[in-house]
């Protein structure tokens, strides 16, 4: 008999535990009750610990390696600029399509939920100077002990800046961060095992408590990402091919879809990147060099479905908590997910670890992750081939522009 893999294992999970729930909410209110109390809640409440206890180290080690990466700061030039400019700026597009679309959508006003049965009070978060003026850490060691995200990156990303300066003198750090990030990695499969678990419990206590409304709000939760996600990817992507590469995107699209289909099955933008790179390199001819720097660095820094993603869920938990957020919160929000991005690892079940980060940059409570778990891993799938794309599209419009300035160059020498 053919083994399940991990995602078919997390949708069954999903269905069954919308099954149950629903069920137990119309049938047998009573016996929800007590499963709910001894069954649903505790082992919910384990995955959701297990996920927040893998946030502080996950983020320092994967960030400062991501900046680490990036190599020699004279080597990186002009390519390298053009590329960390385009990718910051595409994932900034990216969340802000998606808390417009739930902020006008809605999707998490449908019901009034409960996770775990907590209750949640907003606490008011400070203006967007003094967020700005914190976000150098004073006491490094206190900001990852308190969960201070923002401060928590911009100290690994001046770490990654000097093990890249210092070179083969921090070569023993920078193996130890490396091997500390392989633990991480270990830890999240590790953590992801038990996800079809904590998916049919927090799935089971979302729709049992609150009955068919959930269903509703998590379906309109789903419609909104995949909105923005193809919205964000005919526009954006599209409109680099087209504007800047000078292209035609459905060019683009056609030859790089089987990258997609790729992405889509395996939602590892990592375990895609051969592929991705080949067809780039074969059918969209981008020269081996830009491929071979742009795409590997787009699968460290370059998130924009899974900021998306970050956008529309923290929109959406807002709204189920009845909580409003202000402009300032948003901003925040914005400038975690798109810092968070440069160290989202390419491997499935990481954004939900990121998301944890970005929702208590602004104090909304990380149980509401239950409320989107399940839906979550279904549109996994769907913001990886996104990822991808994004990649491949910056990698297109450095070739093309490279490429002018070298004809431009060879006649001014005739």
């Amino acid at each position: 008999m053919k083994k399940l893999n991990l995602t078919t294992k997390i949708i069954a999970a999903l269905v069954l535990g919308a099954i149950v729930g629903l069920i137990l909410n119309l049938a047998a209110p009573n016996m929800f009750n007590a499963l709910n109390t001894y069954l649903f809640v505790p082992v919910g409440q384990i995955f959701l610990s297990l996920i927040k206890m893998l946030v502080v180290p996950l983020v320092f080690f994967s960030i400062v390696l991501g900046t680490a990466g990036l190599g020699d700061p004279q080597k990186l030039g002009r390519i390298g600029l053009k590329t960390i400019i385009y990718f910051l700026a595409t994932t900034s597009i990216a969340i802000i399509i998606g808390l417009v679309l739930a902020a006008v959508i809605q999707p998490g006003s449908a019901g009034e939920f409960d996770t775990a049965g907590a209750e949640f009070t907003a606490e008011e978060a400070p203006p967007v100077s003094e967020t700005l003026m914190n976000i150098i850490p004073t006491n490094p060691i206190n900001a990852m002990a308190t969960g201070n995200m923002l401060q928590l990156i911009v100290f690994a990303v001046f770490v990654g800046l000097a093990l890249t300066a210092l070179g083969a003198k921090t070569k023993g750090i920078f193996s130890l961060v490396e091997q500390g990030n392989n633990i991480m990695m270990y830890l999240v499969g590790l953590v992801m095992k038990f996800a079809p678990y904590g998916t049919f419990a927090l799935i089971a206590t979302a729709i049992g408590t609150q009955g068919w409304d959930a269903i509703v709000a998590m379906g309109s939760y789903m419609l909104v990402v995949l909105a923005a996600l193809l919205l964000h990817s005919l526009l954006t992507y599209g409109g680099t091919v087209a504007f800047l590469a000078k292209k035609s995107p459905v060019w683009f699209f056609k030859k790089f879809a089987p990258a997609m289909g790729v992405a889509f099955s395996t939602s590892s933008s990592n375990a895609t990147l051969p592929v991705s790179m080949e067809i780039a390199q074969r059918d969209l001819k981008v020269p081996e060099p830009i491929s071979s720097f742009v795409q590997p660095l787009g699968a460290t820094i370059n998130m924009d479905g899974t900021a998306i993603m970050q956008g529309v869920a923290t929109m959406f938990i807002a709204q189920a908590y009845g909580i409003d957020l202000s402009f300032s919160e948003l901003v925040t929000v914005v400038l975690t997910a798109v810092l968070a991005s440069i160290g989202t690892a390419g491997v499935p079940g990481v954004g939900l670890i990121m998301l944890a980060m970005v929702l208590s940059s602004v104090g909304l409570p990380v149980e509401g992750i239950g409320l989107i778990i399940g839906i979550d891993r279904l549109l996994d799938m769907t913001r990886t081939a996104v990822n991808i794309t994004g990649d491949a599209a910056c990698a297109v419009y450095v070739a093309e522009t490279e490429k002018n300035k070298a004809i431009k160059r060879q006649r001014a020498e005739v």
